[in-house]
C-alpha cells in the first residue's frame, strides 16, 4: 500500500528551464581527521534529482490545484509517481489563499525593514502576526493554521535567494565565534553522520575560531544550539512570535559543508520551520510510523535508513525558502556535493499540548476532591487484590466489575473539582519563565524607565526625577510580558522583561501584588493595547493609584504615551 499523501505547499513552481542535476558518487571525499570522522555517504536515492522535482520523485502532490497546461506536463513526465497522485482517491486539498502555481518569484521586504516597521502597530499580538506572516509568505497565517498545523508538512518554494537575507549568515556566526564566549555542548556541537553512525565531536571548553573551522573542513557539521543569545535579530525575531504562539519559540543554526550529513533521521517534539539562509539541502520527510508516534510529547531516538519506509516530501531546499513539518514527522538532510547549507530551525510548541496541560490539573484536582469528598476517601476493598490487576485481567469476577464501575464513577466526579484557571496558570508562569525578554523599539525605550535620562555628569546626578501625574496616559509596554496568577493565598504578576538571553539563566521574575491593587493591574492588563490616565486606574484615592502606575513604571513593564520630562529639583515631589 502506498504511503499516504501528505501535501507539500509549493507556492511557486519550479522555473521551467532545466536545473543542474546531481550526481551522488565518492569523488571528492572528505579526508579524515583524528577524529575519524569522514567518508563520503553513498548515494541513498536518485541518482539524478532536479531542483523542485523531488515532490514528484517522492509521489507528492501540492497542495493546490495545478493549472491546466501545468496538468498535462505532470502526466506526461511524471510516470508512476504520476499515476500515484491521479490514482489517489483522497479529495483534493482546498487551495490557500496566496499561493500561485505559477513560477513566479516571491519578493517580499527584508526582516530588518519588517522589523522596523512592526513598531507602528501598537498591539504586539498584532506584531507577532505580521512578522509572521512575512515568515511564510505568500502563505496566508489563516490559512496554514487551518490546513498545514500539526498536520502535514508543507514547503514554500520562492525563487528568491534573499528573501531571509538579514536573519543570519556563516560571516555573523564567524563573528560570534571570534568575539562570543562560545562552549563547546552548551552552545555549539559538532556532529557527523556517515555510514549510518551519528558522532559528537564536542571537545572541552571555548570553541575558538581555528577549531571549529578545522572540524567544518573535515566534513562537521556545526549546531549553533541558542543563536538568540549571539544575534540580535534573532533574539528579536523570537520574542516577537512567542506571543503568537504563547510557547517558547526557540532556534537552532545549522551550518553543513558540501557533500555530507550532520545528523541521522529522528523526529522532534517541536513545530518545526527550517528557514533555509545559504546553499542547498536535501530533505526526506517520512510521515509517522504509527499512531503512538503522532504529535508526539519527546524525540526520537536516532533511526537508521532501514527503519523507514519513503520518504513522503523528498526536495531540495534552497536559500529563501521554508520547509515546515509538526512534531513526529521523521526527517534526515544532506549537503549537495557542490555547495554548503546554512539554515535556521525555528522551532515552539514543545510540550504545550492538552495532556500537559492535563498534567498540571489532574493532580490538583484530585487533591481537592480529597479535601472536599469523603467518597474519595473511604478505603478500598479488603480484598480487592484477589480479583484486580494484571494477574487477573481473564476473570470474570462481578467484584472486579464494580470494582472498575467505582473507579469510572470516581474518575467523573473528578471533573467538577478541576481548577482549570489554576492549571492554566502553571502554565502561564512556565512560559513567562521560558521568554525571552523583549528586544525594545525606539519608542518603547524613549517612553519606558529605559530611556530616563538619569545620569552622572561633573561630578552630579542629574535628570534622576521622573513622575507619574494623574493624567500621564500609561499602558503595559507589551500585550504578552506579564501575567497575574496565584499563589496560595498571594497573587503575584510574572513578567518577562528581566529574563535572560539564555534559557532559564534566571530564575522566575514576579511581584507580589497586594490585594488591593489586584483590581488595578487587571484593568491595565484588559485594557492593553489602548492607554489609559493614572487617573482612571480603579483603585480607593490617587495616591495609591500613583504608587502603583510608579512601581509598574519603575520595574520597566509600563511606558506612556509621550516622552516623560525629568524634574528640576525644585519641582520634585519627594
Amino acid at each position: 500500500m502506498a504511503p499516504p499523501r501528505v501535501s507539500a505547499l509549493a507556492v511557486y513552481m519550479q522555473d521551467k528551464e532545466p536545473q543542474c542535476g546531481v550526481q551522488k558518487n565518492n569523488k571528492g571525499a572528505i579526508s579524515k581527521s583524528p577524529q575519524k570522522l569522514l567518508k563520503k555517504k553513498k548515494a541513498r536515492s536518485k541518482a539524478h534529482l532536479r531542483n523542485g522535482d523531488a515532490e514528484r520523485e517522492a509521489g507528492l502532490c501540492v497542495l493546490h490545484p495545478l493549472t491546466s497546461s501545468s496538468k498535462k506536463k505532470s502526466s506526461a513526465k511524471g510516470g508512476k509517481a504520476a499515476k500515484k497522485i491521479n490514482n489517489a482517491k483522497e479529495p483534493p486539498s482546498p487551495r490557500l489563499k496566496g499561493s500561485d502555481s505559477s513560477n513566479k518569484r516571491h519578493v517580499g521586504p527584508p526582516l530588518d525593514t519588517v522589523l522596523q516597521s512592526l513598531g507602528r502597530i501598537q498591539n504586539s499580538k498584532e506584531r507577532a502576526k505580521v512578522l509572521f506572516e512575512w515568515l511564510i509568505a505568500p502563505v496566508q497565517p489563516d490559512d496554514f493554521f487551518r490546513c498545514i498545523w500539526e498536520k502535514k508538512p508543507a514547503l514554500i518554494r520562492r525563487h528568491n535567494l534573499k528573501y531571509y537575507d538579514g536573519f543570519f549568515s556563516t560571516s555573523e556566526f564567524d563573528r560570534i565565534l571570534r568575539e562570543d564566549n562560545v562552549q563547546f555542548g552548551v552552545n555549539l556541537d559538532v556532529t557527523s553522520y556517515s555510514n549510518g553512525v551519528r558522532e559528537t565531536h564536542n571537545p572541552p571548553g571555548r570553541a575558538l575560531p581555528l577549531v571549529v573551522w578545522d572540524y567544518y573542513k573535515n566534513g562537521c557539521s556545526l549546531r549553533l544550539l541558542n543563536p538568540q543569545s549571539f544575534s540580535i535579530t534573532v533574539w528579536n525575531t523570537l520574542s516577537v512570535l512567542q506571543e503568537l504562539f504563547t510557547s517558547m519559540v526557540g532556534a537552532n543554526m545549522y551550518l553543513t559543508p558540501p557533500g555530507t550529513q550532520g545528523f541521522a533521521p529522528h523526529y522532534d517534539d517541536i513545530e518545526a520551520f527550517v528557514v533555509q539562509l545559504e546553499g542547498k539541502k536535501r530533505w526526506r520527510v517520512y510521515s509517522p510510523r504509527n499512531s503512538l508516534e503522532m504529535l508526539p510529547q519527546f524525540s526520537s531516538v536516532n533511526f537508521n535508513d532501514g527503519d523507514l519506509g519513503e520518504p513522503i516530501l523528498e526536495t531540495i531546499l534552497e536559500a529563501g525558502d521554508l520547509l515546515y513539518f509538526p512534531r513526529g514527522f521523521i526527517h534526515q538532510g544532506d549537503c549537495l556535493p557542490d555547495e554548503h547549507s546554512l539554515h535556521i530551525t525555528v522551532s515552539s510548541f514543545q510540550r504545550n499540548s492538552w495532556v500537559d496541560l492535563l498534567d498540571k490539573l489532574l493532580p490538583a484536582a484530585l487533591q481537592i476532591a480529597a479535601d472536599d469528598d469523603v467518597e474519595f476517601r473511604k478505603g478500598l476493598p479488603l480484598d480487592y487484590l484477589d480479583y484486580m490487576g494484571v494477574q487477573n485481567t481473564a476473570s470474570f469476577n462481578p467484584r472486579r466489575e464494580n470494582f472498575i464501575r467505582k473507579v469510572q464513577e470516581l474518575m467523573g466526579k473528578l471533573a467538577e473539582y478541576a481548577p482549570v484557571d489554576a492549571a492554566v496558570d502553571q502554565k502561564a508562569k512556565a512560559f513567562l519563565h521560558d521568554c525571552l525578554p523583549p528586544v525594545l523599539t525606539p519608542a518603547e525605550v524613549d517612553c519606558s524607565v529605559y530611556g530616563a535620562p538619569a545620569r552622572w555628569e561633573n561630578g552630579d546626578v542629574k535628570e534622576c526625577i521622573i513622575q507619574l501625574e494623574k493624567d500621564t496616559p500609561i499602558r503595559f509596554l507589551r500585550g504578552g510580558i506579564a501575567r497575574l496568577c496565584s499563589n496560595g493565598e498571594a497573587c503575584l504578576l510574572y513578567y518577562t522583561t528581566e529574563n535572560s538571553r539564555v534559557y532559564h539563566q534566571e530564575a522566575p521574575k514576579s511581584i507580589e501584588i497586594e490585594a488591593e491593587h489586584v483590581e488595578a493591574l487587571e484593568y491595565l492588563l484588559h485594557c492593553y493595547p489602548q492607554y489609559v490616565t493614572v487617573e482612571s486606574l480603579p483603585c480607593e484615592d490617587m495616591d495609591v493609584k500613583l504608587a502603583v502606575a510608579t512601581m509598574l513604571f519603575e520595574k520597566g513593564l509600563l511606558t506612556t504615551k509621550e516622552r516623560l520630562t525629568p524634574l528640576t529639583g525644585s519641582r520634585a515631589n519627594y
